[in-house]
């Protein structure tokens, strides 16, 4: 389900404007948001963490994901400044371009989970330069945990967003990371619906019975999950 990621482009990095268009898109559904990402790591996501795991939240936006998985150290990247004030106290912030050089020693992170941000980035340039940093910034073995709109799936109301650039399938991002040092381990097509913007909302029971149901991914799902080891 989309966030509100800005770790952003050269497109738009101005702050003042990331801080603008997230506010406007999501400020309004900040509990439902929450309450969402809690229900989707608890089912499905935290299976990916390990308890001590060191965990970056690339494009982290609000914090819904990284304020609430557990795991030993918890590492936000995003340029919005509104960022640093809906952050959990154990949660440090890099406040810069995800594209530029990442201050984290190589090989010191478990996993890199991103929801929603590649399709941010200004093209395929920034994604190759993200994918090497973050190759260099797992230990061998770790994981990158991707999603995304699928634009296959969403070619028209993919433009509905004035902030998307990259467009994306699960191919095409599987081959950007096998083609710099990832190894794709688990690939789905179709995982969650596109968008919670201007949608409904959902009640907790009816996400989780989603999310134990892949069939039914395969008939709502939107977006693509990318599962990837570093080599």
């Amino acid at each position: 389900m989309p966030r509100c990621p800005s770790s952003m482009s050269e497109s738009i990095k101005d702050p003042r404007e990331l801080q603008s268009i997230y506010e406007r898109r999501f400020k309004r559904r900040a509990a439902y948001r929450n309450r969402l990402w809690r229900v989707l790591n608890d089912s499905f996501f935290q299976k990916f963490v390990a308890a001590d795991a060191t965990v970056l939240d690339l494009g982290c936006g609000y914090g819904e994901f990284i304020n609430q998985i557990r795991c030993g150290k918890k590492l936000g990247m995003d340029l919005n400044p509104q960022s640093r004030l809906h952050l959990a106290p154990d949660v440090e912030l890099l406040a810069q371009d995800c594209s530029r050089p990442w201050p984290i020693a190589d090989a010191s992170l478990d996993l890199i989970f991103t929801s929603n941000f590649f399709e941010h980035l200004p093209d395929k340039l920034a994604l190759r330069t993200t994918v090497i940093e973050a190759g260099r910034c797992l230990r061998p073995g770790g994981r990158l945990v991707a999603l995304g709109p699928n634009i296959k799936y969403v070619p028209g109301a993919y433009w509905d967003f004035w902030d998307h650039f990259l467009c994306l399938t699960e191919l095409s991002l599987g081959e950007a990371l096998e083609n710099n040092g990832f190894r794709v381990v688990e690939s789905h097509p179709r995982f969650l619906p596109y968008t919670t913007v201007h949608a409904m909302e959902f009640p907790d029971i009816l996400v989780r019975l989603y999310l134990s149901l892949p069939p039914l991914w395969r008939i709502f799902g939107k977006q693509f999950l990318v599962v990837a080891e570093r080599t």
